[in-house]
Parts: C-alpha cells; structure tokens; sequence
C-alpha cells in the first residue's frame, strides 16, 4: 500500500534559508508567522495530512461519489469526518484577513500547507480548495453586504464555493457562453443555463454551496465584452443568515472520469435559479480571472504534490525490491540479489524526479510570496514588480508543474515494473489524478499561448525584462564565488537561451503569428527550465551558507542538497538549448500539411 510523509524540512529550508521570510515582517500577517510559529504550523498540518487525509486516498478512489435519485451527491465513506477535521482546523481560513473569520497569515505558508494535504488526498482538498477561490474573488469583487452573508461560513467551511464556466460547447472560449440572467425587480436575476465539468458541484459536506457563476444578462453584447458573474447558492440565504429555500440548480450528473474519483465532478443544471450579480454589469471575467488565477497556482501546487507522492512511493520500493546485482558488483552480499535502488538508471529516473519536486517546491513557494508582496506591500513600486512578474510566471508555474507533475507520476510507476500497473499499489492512481492538472484551468497548450501572445508583451515586456534582470543579478553577484561558479555558470547558460528565444519571437511572431504558436510550449518549458534553475541557484547558495556556518545538525541534508543542485545543472538544465531550437525552429512545417491530410 502506499505512503506519504510531508516534507516538512524542506518546506523549512525553502521558507527560512532561502526565500529569508523573516525579512518580510513589515508586510501585514508576517510579524504573526514566527519561524516557531510556521514551524508549528507545518508540523501539524503535516500530521492532518498523513493521520487524516492520505487514509481515505484510495478507499476513496475505488469508492467514488454516488449520485442519488433526489439529484443529491454522497461523497466516499470517511470523507465527511476528514473534511470536519479539516474545517474545524481552521485550514480554509489561514491565509483570509481576521474581519471575515480567517488568520491573516501569508498566503505563502497558505501554499506550503497545500502541498502536503493535496499530495495526502488530492480529491477531497478539492473541495475546499474551490471555495478559497470563490472567497478570493468574492474579496476583491463582492459588494459589502455580500461579503458579509457569505465569507465567514465560506471561511469556517460550513459552507463550499464552485467556479461555473464552462458549458457543453465551449470551454475555454468563454465568449460563446449560452447560460442567460434575466434581471428581476428586486434586484436579483433568473440564471438558466447548463455547465459541465464542475468541481465539487454538489457534495454532502457542507450545509450550503456558493456557485459562481458566469452568464450573460439579457441584451448584453456578444462574446467575452458580455459576460457577468453571478452568485447563485444551492440554499438560498435568509436574513437570518442561516440556508432557507431550496435554489433550482442541481446536479443532472456525475461525469465518469480517468482520475479523481472521490471529487464530484458535476453537470450542473439552472433552471431560473436566483442570482445576485457580482460587480459590474459585463465584467465577470474581470472577477472570474481572480479566482481562476488562485486556481491556476493551486493546480500548479497539485502538479508537484502528485510527483512528490509519487516520488516517495518509488524511492521507498526501490530501497525494498531486490533484482540483478550492482553492475560494480553485489552490494546486499548477504541477499540473492541487489535492492534496485543500486541501479543507475533507476537512480536516473528518482534523481529526476526529486531535483524537480524540490525545485518546484521553491518555484511554488517564490512565486506565493511575489503574490503576499503584491497584495500587502506598501511601497508601489514593490507591489507593481512583484504584481508583474506574478502575472507572467503564473502559466509557467501552471504549464510546466502539471506537465511534469504526469510525466513524474509515470515515471515512478516505472519503477515498479510491473507491480505498478496493479492498483493495490496505488501507483495508478497517481497517473490518473496527475492527468486532469494538465488540463483544467486552462489546458496546458493554452497557459502556454497565454504566456507568449499575452503576458511576455504585457506593459511593454516590463516583467519579463525584470525577471531576467533579477536572475542576471543573482549570476553576476555570486560570480566570483567559486563554490557557486558550476551552478551560476549553467544558469547563465539557459538565462541566455530564454532570452534568445524571446528575442526570436519579438524579430519572427509579430508579422507570422504561427510562429509564436509552434514555439509557445517549448518556450513555456524553457522559462520553466530557467525559473528552476534560478531556484536551485538560490538553494545551493543556501545550502554552502549553512555548511559554512558549521551547522551540523543539519550537514548530511545541506550535502544531499547540493548533490541533487549538481545533478539538476547537469542532467536538467541542458534542455533549455533543446527548447530555444524547437522555438526558432518556426511554424512552417508545423503548418504545411493541409487539414484533411492529418
């Protein structure tokens, strides 16, 4: 059977030694997470993680939700007590300010705990994991008195929160969306409509669910200039606050999915169901993009929790399974044959997959903090880079997390041989779970697209310009450091094929739009590439400081460190010239072959 432990520790070295989150104490939120604080916090979200969460990983995945006559959802035996548990932790509200029921804590430590409990159970965090993206928009773009009905029992989890985008014939062309709002007397709208592919659209863990959902008002114009977000809770609110009638949306169905069993994945039917708009007329993609931004970061998070289970998984078989001897001759003499750990392409494929899973962990954590900067910086221009480059690594994070997060997931199933295709194993279900990151939120062939053709131009390039200024900074200031020369070197190197490529589609996208096309999901691995080699930079560095300051408790972790950063420029970073050619390799063949010949 499978197992998981949260890597606390190294959640730690990235949050202290690397990123220096001390540092941050003016930002509102930052005095109260004390390095023994966050340490505490992590610890106990650790064991939620491993005590609660991961037991009812594969009972429920072989369970399954069950959709009943009355169109009601049961989620799998065991799921409601571990979601209690989890609420009545306080977990949803960690990061939300303390006037609507939650900590104030930086989102950061929000991210680190979320790694932990989406690798222990993926599916069930999916369902609060919806409602603190329905919180973030309902923060930025609820009115006062809606703030006030809904936030606090979103916040304590009594109540759930969805995202209603997408319908049977569109998905991420928002634009062609059907759903209609008939606007009432009193203020309120008539939703009608169908959506699919809905997360936790209905479920038996909360007393009420908060749908937000897209429609266009009567009259509104065509395409994505028309399109508004409406609150529509499955209960509808009293003045009392407490759940009253019985709103008309229900689940029509549960889809039948690859992977993630245990979340209710719904088609949700309005049938002039009360609405209550939020913001302005025709700007709820405005509001929409809020939480879909959230959630593409959460996604990201999912990519590299689901490796670094998988990982654990494999890493913990191949120091178990013996098979052939040592090709340097027989290590377990007292053994028929050697763990299958001795073996270097097995070391190849665990190596891989963990320089990427505590790369990655920094790339989330890095990226977290840059989005506490832009939300709680007082200096405006402090807010404004941090705001910028946000915005452009986001899809990257998205893209390549998710990419690699199913690559990684196969790859440990690998090293089960054939133990990994059996289900008992659970190696399975981590290539099913793993799969749908790359798609929803925005496929991954999308991020990418969104990446070249939107955010790389954005304000002039002045985001991109400023994280390539950032990395260049980091190589030029530890140039002269010997014991960081091999690791800023190789940086460096991939820092200057990004930039070519970037170059090249300023000099080739503009008049040949195909072109940035062909080249945006080898480019978006390529800044990813580069993103994770600046990380593993900053790791290393981290990892020479501590072992110069004789830290001995910790010098086997601190080498260890430095061995997987060595690994990673070696075998890893070299990609980034594969990528830069397949970039100026250009659309043309791409594009020769007529529609009808494929």
């Amino acid at each position: 059977m499978p197992v998981y432990k949260a890597p606390v520790n190294d959640t730690l070295f990235v949050l202290n030694d690397v990123l220096g989150l001390e540092r941050y104490n003016n930002l509102p939120g930052f005095a109260d997470a004390t390095p023994d604080m966050i340490e505490a916090i992590l610890g106990e979200a650790g064991r939620v993680a491993e005590e609660a969460l991961f037991p009812l990983n594969y009972s429920g995945d072989q369970e399954g939700c069950t959709r009943h006559d009355d169109a009601s959802v049961s989620t799998p035996k065991g799921f409601k007590e571990a979601y209690k548990a989890y609420r009545e932790g306080g977990w949803i509200g960690l990061a939300v300010p303390e006037e609507f029921g939650g900590q104030g804590l930086p989102y950061t430590l929000h991210t680190a705990v979320g790694e932990y409990t989406s690798a222990a159970n993926m599916s069930l965090m999916m369902y609060p994991g919806l409602t603190q993206g329905a919180i973030a928009a309902l923060l930025v773009h609820g009115s006062d008195e809606q703030k006030a009905t809904y936030l606090p029992k979103m916040v304590d989890g009594t109540w759930s929160g969805t995202m209603n985008l997408t319908e049977p014939h569109c998905g991420t062309d928002l634009g062609m969306l059907r759903t209609k709002a008939v606007p009432q007397a009193d203020g309120s709208y008539k939703i009608s409509g169908q959506k699919i592919f809905i997360s936790a659209g209905e479920h038996d863990l909360t007393d009420n669910i908060i749908h937000l959902v897209l429609a266009r008002i009567e009259g509104a114009p065509e395409g994505t200039k028309g399109i508004s977000l409406f609150i529509v809770p499955k209960f509808l609110v009293g003045k009392d606050g407490a759940p009253g009638a019985r709103n008309a949306v229900s689940c029509g169905a549960i889809e039948h999915k690859m992977g993630i069993h245990a979340n209710a994945t719904c088609v949700m039917n309005y049938d002039e169901a009360t609405g209550f708009l939020i913001g302005a007329e025709n700007r709820g993609l405005n509001a929409m993009f809020v939480m879909m931004n959230e959630a593409r970061l959460m996604v990201g998070l999912q990519g590299i929790a689901i490796s670094e289970i998988a990982y654990q998984n494999a890493a913990s078989y191949a120091r178990d399974r013996i098979q052939g001897r040592s090709l340097s001759g027989p290590k377990a003499q007292d053994k028929k044959a050697d763990p299958i750990i001795v073996h270097p392409d097995i070391r190849r494929t665990l190596m891989t997959i963990r320089a990427f899973n505590e790369g990655g962990r920094a790339f989330l954590l890095w990226t977290a903090l840059k989005s506490d900067i832009a939300h709680r910086a007082t200096d405006e221009k402090e807010r404004q880079t941090a705001d910028d480059i946000l915005g452009l690594v986001t899809p990257i994070l998205k893209g390549v997390m998710t990419d690699k997060g199913f690559d990684h997931a196969v790859m440990a199933q690998q090293v089960f041989g054939g133990h990994g295709y059996i289900e008992e194993h659970g190696m399975s279900q981590y290539v099913r779970d793993a799969r749908i990151a790359m798609i929803y939120e925005g496929a991954n062939g999308i991020q990418a697209l969104d990446l070249v053709g939107r955010k790389l131009a954005l304000n002039g390039g002045r985001a991109a310009m400023a994280l390539f200024k950032e990395i260049g900074d980091f190589c030029e200031e530890n140039r002269g450091n010997e014991k960081l020369s091999f690791f800023t070197k190789h940086l460096k190197k991939g820092l200057n094929d990004v930039q070519g490529a970037t170059m090249w589609f300023m000099q080739n996208a503009m008049a040949k739009p195909d072109n940035a096309g062909a080249g945006s999901t080898d480019y978006m691995h390529l800044f990813g590439l580069v993103i994770l080699g600046y990380m593993w930079a900053k790791m290393a560095k981290a990892a020479e400081d501590g072992l110069a300051s004789s830290d001995a408790a910790r010098e086997d972790y601190l080498k260890n460190k430095l061995v997987t950063a060595r690994f990673f420029m070696e075998r890893l970073m070299p990609e980034t010239a594969l990528r830069k050619a397949r970039v100026e390799a250009g659309a043309d063949t791409m594009m020769e072959l007529a529609a009808e010949a494929f």
